[in-house]
């Protein structure tokens, strides 16, 4: 039977990469199309079959995926046509705070508009941040929602950012257990090694004015979100202590 083990559905600007560089060191991981193949939102064109092929056979004790972020936002028609296919796939889902994910997000749009950050105006930002793509990007509990509604709960794994920055070694522990390989292969891993920085954009304190309005633009889903998952989620929302 050939398709993936496994599918890292996002979220963008949430450690996705530093997860892949990660997680293809592992002997039992295999990311035969690299980390990002854009079939389910961008390429069903080339047809299933096409995608099926990019994983080959799958292999005892060898587990193939790929982590695509954009599939977080991807319609539930499209999500069941995907479980229709492979059932028993395991998902993960990082998240991080949608305030700083969206500034982390904006920041690298301003390198791909050909602008420095101090040429980019705090219009530019709030118009970014109020976009539809930066939004659903943040629409943590939708995508929960519609991913859940074709797979059973246990198969989608949440984890979440701020666990991968402060303790990526159990981080990657979880989420090997959860794939099917043994985080053992880590154990001669430096913490040092786990602990650097994966794609990393440029960096800048998020303004206040700025931080504001994406607390008010994301107060309902995080709230929303907290709901769905029995967490306490009020210290994204919180103002930084002067």
């Amino acid at each position: 039977m050939k398709g993936p083990d496994f599918l890292g559905i996002g979220a963008q600007k949430s450690g996705t990469t530093w997860i892949y560089e990660n997680l293809s060191l592992h002997p039992k991981v295999s990311f035969p199309a690299g980390k990002e193949v854009h079939f389910w939102d961008a390429g069903r064109d080339r047809g299933v079959d096409w995608w099926m092929d990019q994983f080959g056979p799958r292999q005892p004790g060898i587990r193939k995926g790929e982590i695509t972020p954009a599939y977080s936002f991807i319609a539930t028609d499209v999500i069941r046509e995907l479980h229709g296919l492979c059932p028993d796939l395991r998902l993960f889902y990082v998240l991080r705070n949608p305030v700083e994910r969206a500034w982390s997000a904006a920041r690298m749009a301003v390198l791909r508009a050909e602008m420095t950050l101090e040429e980019a105006s705090e219009q530019w930002f709030l118009d970014h941040f109020r976009s539809a793509g930066s939004r659903r990007r943040g629409a943590y509990a939708e995508a929960i929602g519609r991913w859940r509604s074709a797979f059973p709960a246990e198969q989608l794994l949440i984890v979440f950012f701020d666990d991968l920055r402060e303790r990526p070694r159990e981080f990657l522990s979880r989420l090997c257990d959860h794939i099917g390989v043994d985080g053992r292969a880590y154990d001669a891993t430096s913490d040092e090694a786990l602990q650097r920085a994966v794609f990393r954009g440029p960096e800048a304190p998020l303004p206040p004015r700025l931080r504001r309005d994406l607390i008010n633009l994301y107060r309902a889903p995080v709230e929303e979100l907290g709901h769905v998952l029995g967490v306490d989620l009020s210290h994204w929302l919180a103002e930084p202590v002067t």
